[in-house]
């Protein structure tokens, strides 16, 4: 028989013995719902998520983990086929989000038509074990970009191992950006940066060799001759095509013409004479009984029908010409514009579109050392635009730095760090513009150093645990444990200063126990105050600040 699993929710309110047992207040809920089913060792579960900090506890593998999964793939990470449960075809995961205050989320959804008058989310993933599953964002159909993009407005999750993400210095820059409150800043600089490449790329395309310069013009020369000199109109191949069935095929119109005219005018039986009078009796019948006059409404209407019809064909007939002239040339002008249409498009319209690019290709050309000179101009002002920009980003990166210091150095001594040091370091990023060409260079002289997407510096972040030794790059000297009290730290350092976001740990607290796992639980506890968090945990002395714990077992 499958196993599955059970969720008990456990209230802690009324509890005695901690401050921290009642369930706070005017603190933000993202997730207030999930729902799953068929989902690896889960059939159905349903569960409300709480304000504050939500503690999930139970034995290893009794299913903790596999809720923090169904949360991943919620949001757009992979799902594997062999993750729905034994004996099904689907399974789903469903996601209430309330995102009240999020102003990036709002601004998301809102450009991508998703967003709800009561700022609520409901996203639902439906997957196949064969074929494609489903994905719905307030009742619409979604992609898994969408969902990647709505990820870290939403959820901020830690698996284990996850802070091993510390390790990377580019890590340590978004994190003293957090903190720094330097998001919009930082968004400058790169939109600037990005104008600044792209603005130097056509530089070096404008500044071209003046032998391959000229070979382009007389390339361009020849092209804008050969399709000016064709004198193509809009829609003159379908119209000289028309013309050429008719010049082919005269002598066939002219006497089918004649034929269709005879039999409706001008043999003895045509059908106009005898409709004449038909229509003479029927007039009669009317004298005499009324409910005949609709009937020579109807016929008369049929006989101007096709008095307009034998005139059509009458003077058609006699202003077809066969020409075998035109009908050379019709055929001559339509090879000659098919040619055209494989050189320059599929289309005369497009031919003629090609024609415009031609010529503008040509006045740049032409015109090249004084476009080259406005290109300069440009790129100039791109370029005081960024370092105006970077200048503030670094000005802001600087006089965070040491807050940002002492506000770490004041939560270490609380989770059994208190003779370890912690220090911001810069350095200049290492940047390789040779890919963007030689404008770019000349551009900057010596200054390459500090042009980069992120600005002018990198960060990185340098720890030593214990009196005495100097303090290193945390790639050397952190071991798990305190690796992941820092990033516990990090977060609760750097949250509040971002949008509210539901924060989830799971088994952070692996290799810690007793005072230090209580000193865990102050930092979560502290965290939750403004951010809902959600917390995987086997540590009880974690789990006895929970505001709703949930015991999972299978």
């Amino acid at each position: 028989m499958l196993g599955s699993i059970v969720l008990l929710k456990f209230d802690v309110n009324g509890f005695s013995g901690s401050s921290y047992r009642t369930q706070p207040k005017n603190i933000y809920r993202m997730l207030r719902f999930l729902n799953i089913a068929n989902l690896a060792v889960i059939d159905s579960l349903s569960v409300e998520f709480q304000a504050g900090l939500n503690v999930l506890s139970g034995e290893t593998g009794s299913g903790k983990s596999i809720i923090i999964d169904a949360l991943g793939i919620l949001l757009g990470d992979r799902f594997s086929p062999d993750m729905i449960r034994t004996g099904e075809t689907r399974a789903f995961v469903e996601g209430v989000f309330d995102y009240r205050g999020n102003d990036p989320l709002i601004a998301l959804l809102e450009e991508s038509g998703f967003a709800s008058e009561d700022k609520e989310i409901v996203i639902r993933r439906e997957m196949a074990a064969a074929g494609r599953g489903r994905i719905f964002v307030n009742d619409q159909i979604a992609t898994i970009g969408l969902l990647k993009a709505i990820q870290p407005h939403v959820l901020d999750i830690h698996g284990q191992g996850d802070q091993q993400s510390l390790l990377a210095p580019e890590a340590h820059l978004n994190l003293l950006d957090m903190f720094a409150g330097a998001a919009s800043v930082r968004q400058k600089v790169q939109a600037a940066y990005e104008a600044l490449l792209a603005k130097a790329k056509e530089l070096d395309q404008c500044r071209q060799d003046e032998a391959a310069r000229l070979q382009s013009l007389d390339m361009l020369d020849f092209q804008i001759k050969e399709i000016s000199a064709a004198s193509l109109s809009p829609n003159e191949d379908a119209e000289l095509e028309a013309e050429r069935r008719r010049l082919a095929n005269a002598e066939r119109l002219v006497t089918l013409c004649n034929e269709a005219y005879g039999y409706l005018y001008d043999d003895e039986a045509a059908v106009l004479t005898r409709l004449g009078v038909i229509l003479k009796r029927l007039q009669e019948l009317a004298d005499t009984d009324a409910s005949f006059s609709p009937h020579v409404e109807q016929l008369a209407s049929a006989k101007y029908a096709l008095d307009d019809v034998s005139y059509f064909l009458r003077e058609y007939a006699d202003n077809v010409q066969a020409s075998p002239e035109r009908l050379k040339y019709v055929e001559d002008r339509l090879i000659e514009i098919d040619r055209l249409k494989r050189k320059y498009g599929g289309s005369v319209e497009q031919v003629l579109a090609t024609l415009d690019k031609l010529s503008e290709r040509q006045e740049n050309l032409q015109n090249s050392e004084a476009h080259a000179k406005q290109l300069e101009q440009e790129c100039q002002t791109l370029w005081q635009a960024y370092e105006r920009d970077a200048d503030e980003l670094s000005k802001l990166r600087q006089s965070s730095a040491a807050k940002f210091e002492r506000a770490v150095a004041k939560e270490l001594g609380e989770v059994a760090l208190g003779m370890a040091r912690f220090s911001v370091r810069f350095s200049k990023p290492q940047v390789h513009l040779a890919s963007y060409g030689s404008s770019l260079e000349e551009l900057l002289g010596g200054k390459q150093e500090l042009l980069s997407r992120n600005g002018k510096e990198m960060v990185e972040f340098f720890f030593s645990a214990n009196p005495g030794e100097d303090q290193k790059s945390m790639r050397g000297v952190a071991s798990g444990g305190e690796l992941s009290r820092l990033m516990l730290i990090l977060k609760t350092v750097t949250a509040p200063k971002l949008f509210p976001r539901t924060l989830i740990f799971d088994e952070i607290d692996a290799g810690i126990g007793g005072k230090v796992a209580d000193a865990v639980g102050v930092r979560l506890k502290r965290l939750a105050k403004t951010n809902q968090v959600l917390c995987v945990t086997h540590q009880s002395q974690i789990a006895k600040f929970a505001d709703a714990h949930f015991l999972v077992t299978k």
